[in-house]
């Protein structure tokens, strides 16, 4: 861990990111066919992997909490919004936890590639369609917007959340994401749907289900009606190729607090952008980051 001024620099490793759309539609195949709102909630999420893993512990030792008190219990967590929302889907919580690797990596995408991520889940919703294996049913409604497919609840208030094989689902087999680790599904290449899930216990909590959605001409999350901006972790990410340069993105409002990643090999030039207002520059660092105390080329510059 490396400290400049109140910036916290950790080092720590990350998954590779995802650099081809074949590979965003892997990474996104698990969840695409699920409803919007839920959709939106996992994205938002997964740029708090800590605070997932910490949701997962805390669900299972409050199983026993039912309806509005669960509801108030989670309330008083000190969670991102869309993590809190989460806990209304065990299961999906507990998923995000054991894929902890594939979680970061989609949160990762999610921060740097917001539309791309979009554009691969409604990629893989017209594949689905395509075979057959979306459409309208007791549990769910779909219905498209232009070229965008939409997938909601039949109830306002109720999900039904889907169970399907992301490897079969889609038509032609497609490869399940490096270490994603599923369920096997013996049912055959289509969606089946869990028990109902009632979701009118959070309605009153600003992070609750109704709050959740997107803005798809814009391909954005929104969250209670305005586009969503994480405030959580920062991943840094260098693509292969790059020659050690590493571009550092931080969305505006996020609290400091980077996650740092230089593979082996990059030579250490590290480049820093915070749209936010908070600083940026550059530094070339020796081994063991030794310039990361630098003064003067980390001076702040607001905007």
């Amino acid at each position: 861990m490396f400290a400049l001024g109140r910036l916290q620099v950790v080092a720590k490793p990350l998954p590779q990111m995802p650099e081809t759309t074949a590979q965003l539609e892997q990474l996104v195949a698990p969840i695409a066919l699920y409803p919007d709102e839920l959709v939106a909630q996992i994205l938002a999420a997964s740029t708090y992997p800590t605070q997932i893993v910490e949701a997962d512990r805390w669900l299972q030792r409050n199983s026993t909490l039912q309806d509005e008190q669960f509801a108030a219990a989670v309330d008083r967590q000190n969670w991102d919004p869309s993590v809190k929302a989460l806990t209304a889907f065990p299961s999906v919580v507990s998923n995000l936890d054991k894929n902890l690797s594939w979680t970061r990596a989609l949160g990762e995408a999610y921060v740097d590639r917001q539309q791309d991520v979009l554009d691969a889940v409604q990629v893989m919703r017209r594949r689905a369609q395509g075979v057959g294996n979306l459409q309208s049913r007791l549990e769910q409604r779909v219905s498209t917007q232009g070229s965008t497919i939409i997938i909601e609840p039949a109830i306002s208030d109720t999900c039904y959340l889907p169970v399907y094989d992301p490897s079969l689902v889609y038509g032609a087999p497609i490869g399940v994401y490096p270490g994603y680790i599923y369920d096997p599904w013996y049912g055959g290449p289509y969606i089946a749907f869990g028990p109902a899930i009632g979701l009118g216990f959070f309605g009153r909590f600003g992070w609750g289900w109704p709050a959740w959605g997107f803005n798809w001409s814009r391909r954005v999350v929104v969250f209670n009606r305005v586009p969503f901006v994480p405030r959580g972790g920062i991943f840094f990410h260098s693509p292969v190729g790059t020659r050690g340069r590493i571009f550092l993105h931080s969305p505006a409002g996020t609290g400091g607090r980077i996650f740092f990643h230089n593979p082996a090999g990059t030579r250490g030039r590290v480049f820093f952008h915070s749209p936010g207002g908070t600083f940026h520059g550059g530094v070339r660092t020796g081994p063991g980051f030794r310039n990361f105390g630098g003064s003067r080329t980390f001076r702040g510059r607001r905007r």
